[in-house]
C-alpha cells in the first residue's frame, strides 16, 4: 500500500549536530499520526522536512509515492499550521482563511465561498469580518487551521498548534481535533512534546530522542510495552527498574518497566513484597503521586485521592501482579 509519507534513511545534519539521523518511517494515508519527543529529539526537523522548509542531507523522502526530496514546499499537497499560527493581522478572517487559494489564482468569489465554508467547518461561521486581534486564542488557531484546510491538502502538519492554550481549551480542541480529522479523512502529522496530547489523539506515535525514532505502535503499545527505558521513562514517567530487581520477580536478567498505578501499597510489611519507605506524597486531584524508597531505588505509585495513607517516612509493603512488569529489549 503506497504511504502517505515514506523516510528512508532520512538525516538531516546541521554542521556537527544530526538533527535527524538515519530515520525510516512510514505513515499512513488517513491516520493521525504523532510525533513525540523532548525538544531537541528530531520531531519538528522532520516535520519541516515534510513540509519543504528542510532539505534531507541524506536519504529519500517520498509523499503519496512521490519523490519529495528538493521539492519545494509550494509544489507540495501538504499544509501546516504553526505554533504561532502565522495569521496576517492586516487581513481579516476571511482573508486569512482564502489567501492560499489567491495565490493559486482562484477567483475571489470561488476563493471566499470556500473560506466560508471552512470556517463553518471549525466552527467560526460569521467571524470572516473580523481581524485577528480581535480572536481569543483558540478562535485564532482555528483560523489557521482553516487556513491550512481549505487548500484539500494531502497531508496536513500540524507544529505544536495547541502550546499557547490553557489546559481547558487545549483539552476541547483535542477532541475537536481528532473529530475533524476522522470527519475528513485527511492525513494528520501532530508534533508535540506533550504526551497526554499524543495518546488521547493518535492513531500511532512515533517516539523521538537524539534524531532517532525509539519506538512506533498505538498509544497503548507506547505506553504498556515500551521497547527502552527511554520510552518508559518518557510516556507516562513509568518505574524504571534494573535487571537485579527484575530477575527477583520474573527470572529474566533484563530492564523492565512498572507503570505507578499498577503498584499497590499495603500497610503491613510482609516477605511477599518489596519493603519502601515513604517519602512523599503529592496531590494531583483525582489522584495522589506517592514517592517511595525501596532500599535505594526511588519508585513512584499512584493512588486514588482519598485514599488512606500511611504518615511519610514510615515503611510500607509494595506488591504488583507480575504480569504488568514489562520486560524490555535486550540492553534497552
Amino acid at each position: 500500500m503506497t504511504s502517505a509519507v515514506s523516510f528512508r534513511k532520512v538525516s538531516r545534519h546541521f554542521g556537527s549536530v544530526r538533527a535527524v539521523d538515519a530515520v525510516d518511517l512510514d505513515i499512513v494515508p488517513g491516520e493521525f499520526f504523532a510525533m513525540l519527543g523532548p525538544s531537541g529529539s528530531g520531531k519538528t526537523t522532520c516535520l519541516r522536512l515534510i513540509a519543504g522548509f528542510e532539505q534531507p542531507t541524506a536519504g529519500e523522502i517520498r509523499i503519496f509515492d512521490e519523490k519529495a526530496d528538493g521539492v519545494p514546499p509550494y509544489r507540495r499537497n501538504v499544509n501546516t499550521v504553526f505554533q504561532d499560527y502565522a495569521l496576517f493581522p492586516h487581513l481579516n478572517v476571511l482573508d486569512n482563511v482564502a489567501y492560499g487559494l489567491m495565490v493559486k489564482g482562484i477567483g475571489k468569489a470561488e476563493r471566499r465561498r470556500a473560506a466560508e465554508e471552512t470556517l463553518t467547518l471549525v466552527k467560526l461561521p460569521g467571524y470572516g469580518a473580523r481581524k485577528p486581534g480581535q480572536l481569543s486564542g483558540g478562535q485564532r488557531q482555528r483560523v489557521a487551521l482553516a487556513r491550512a484546510l481549505v487548500n484539500k491538502p494531502k497531508v496536513l502538519l500540524l507544529d505544536e498548534p495547541l502550546g499557547a492554550l490553557d489546559l481547558k481549551l487545549r483539552e476541547q480542541m483535542q477532541e475537536e481535533l481528532k473529530a475533524l480529522q476522522r470527519r475528513l479523512g485527511i492525513t494528520f502529522v501532530f508534533v508535540t512534546h506533550d504526551q497526554g496530547e499524543a495518546l488521547s489523539m493518535a492513531d500511532r506515535v512515533a517516539v523521538f530522542n537524539d534524531g532517532r525514532i525509539m519506538q512506533v505502535g498505538t498509544p497503548s503499545e507506547i505506553y504498556e510495552r515500551p521497547q527502552s527505558r527511554f520510552v518508559a521513562d518518557f510516556v507516562g514517567s513509568s518505574n524504571v527498574l534494573p535487571p537485579d530487581f527484575v530477575q527477583r520477580y520474573s527470572g529474566q536478567r533484563r530492564w523492565g518497566s512498572l507503570r505507578p498505578e499498577s503498584i499497590r501499597i499495603g500497610r503491613n510489611v510482609s516477605g511477599d513484597g518489596v519493603a519502601a519507605k515513604l517519602v512523599s506524597a503529592s496531590y494531583l486531584g483525582a489522584t495522589t503521586r506517592l514517592a517511595l524508597d525501596a532500599e535505594g531505588l526511588r519508585l513512584h505509585a499512584t493512588v486514588p485521592s482519598g485514599a488512606a495513607l500511611p504518615p511519610e517516612g514510615e515503611t510500607v509493603t509494595l506488591t504488583f501482579n507480575r504480569e504488568h512488569l514489562h520486560l524490555m529489549e535486550e540492553g534497552a
